[in-house]
């Protein structure tokens, strides 16, 4: 009883501290943003992202160090997953989400790149050493493109992007927020442990089996801060901060969390026959979803994010049916293939059909000098 009692009072401490770690980040992030004369995109996409991250590379690292690999492939796969469905869908439900056009025209195409590019590296059964270390390099090469792009955007523009939140200059203004987003990144930390460490106390009490717990409650887990940080950016505006932390998020696990795991790991990092054979193309096809999604209207709709939302509800329950061997996964497999492919489909034609709309639209100039900004 008192072992459930500290589980529970893990779960609720994880919550509370994932709120207040998300609040202080988005908080100090925006505003440094203004104050560096840098887009709150490439913010949310490097700072925020690779922040709310951190509790993939912890267990990414201990995972490689202890040699549960596929914990760490499970994990990072997982996540990248549950950011896109998940997280995006949560926080489109919450408030639509207008998208950046350097999203659409970089930073989504190099996520779906790094995906494909796992898969290749993994084919073999093994993430070596070597790619380790291509990927890691990979990560520093995208962070200095990032922050050379936002540099290079004129004065005026960004002036614009900013001018209802653009604060003093002044070094305590400085000093105050970027406290205020190392104190989120702790809080988000800690948050996320106690949070994980409950949930796994409880299902093993429960007699859950441990690669469920780590490819649900750990991916779960360790993807809270971006949930939180995403749902709190939706409330406050900060859209592109909201977008930009999941998909910078997916970059990342892939670039550095998967990319130093096996750089570290002294056989680098085992690559199972499922993962390369379903969880892996499944992260893929959902990268590629977002360029039409994102594409049409530079907008993130309602009805899209519930439709992100409903895909994970479906690929979770399938996992753990499969995990489980039960009769009914093999009929929910077929009706996913069956139903995913034409709903794609669909999701095309109509996110064609839009554009060739807003095409025609003599208001198109104005509305994507809006959108794009």
């Amino acid at each position: 009883m008192t072992e459930v009692t500290t589980a529970v009072v893990q779960i609720l401490f994880g919550l509370v501290a994932l709120t207040a770690g998300g609040e202080l980040l988005v908080r100090g992030a925006s505003t440094l943003a203004a104050i560096m004369r840098i887009s709150s995109l490439v913010i949310g996409l490097t700072v925020v992202a690779f922040g709310t991250s951190a509790p993939e590379l912890a267990v990414g690292v201990q995972a490689a160090f202890s040699g549960k690999t596929e914990l760490a492939i499970g994990n990072a796969v997982g996540s990248n997953i549950f950011n896109i469905l998940f997280v995006l869908g949560l926080s489109a439900l919450i408030t639509p989400l207008v998208v950046s056009s350097q999203l659409i025209r970089w930073d989504v195409p190099l996520m779906i790149f790094v995906s494909v590019l796992l898969l290749v590296f993994g084919w073999d059964g093994t993430l070596s050493r070597i790619d380790g270390v291509i990927l890691f390099g990979g990560l520093l090469t995208y962070v200095a493109w990032s922050i050379r792009q936002s540099r290079r955007e004129t004065q005026a523009r960004i002036d614009e992007a900013n001018e209802d939140r653009t604060p003093s200059l002044g070094a305590r203004i400085l000093v105050v927020n970027v406290a205020f987003i190392i104190g989120g990144l702790l809080l988000l930390g800690v948050g996320s442990r106690g949070l994980v460490s409950g949930s796994i106390t409880i299902a093993t009490m429960l007699g859950v089996s441990e690669l469920i717990i780590g490819l649900t409650v750990v991916a779960v887990g360790t993807s809270l801060p971006e949930v939180v940080t995403s749902v709190v950016a939706a409330f406050r505006g900060e859209r592109d901060i909201a977008v930009g932390n999941a998909v910078g998020s997916n970059i990342f696990n892939i670039l550095c969390v998967l990319g130093l795991s096996s750089a570290i790991a002294p056989s680098g990092l085992e690559v199972g026959t499922e993962a390369i054979r379903f969880d892996i193309p499944v992260m893929i096809t959902v990268a590629v979803a977002c360029l039409p999604i994102f594409y049409t209207g530079h907008l993130i709709s309602r009805w899209e994010g519930g439709l992100f939302f409903f895909y994970y509800v479906a690929y979770t329950t399938y996992l753990v049916l499969d995990t489980m061997q039960h009769e009914f996964s093999r009929t929910l497999g077929g009706v996913m293939v069956a139903f995913v492919i034409p709903l794609t489909t669909v999701t095309l034609l109509i996110a064609t059909y839009r554009m060739a709309r807003r095409d025609k639209s003599p208001s198109d100039s104005t509305q994507d000098g809006v959108l794009g900004a």
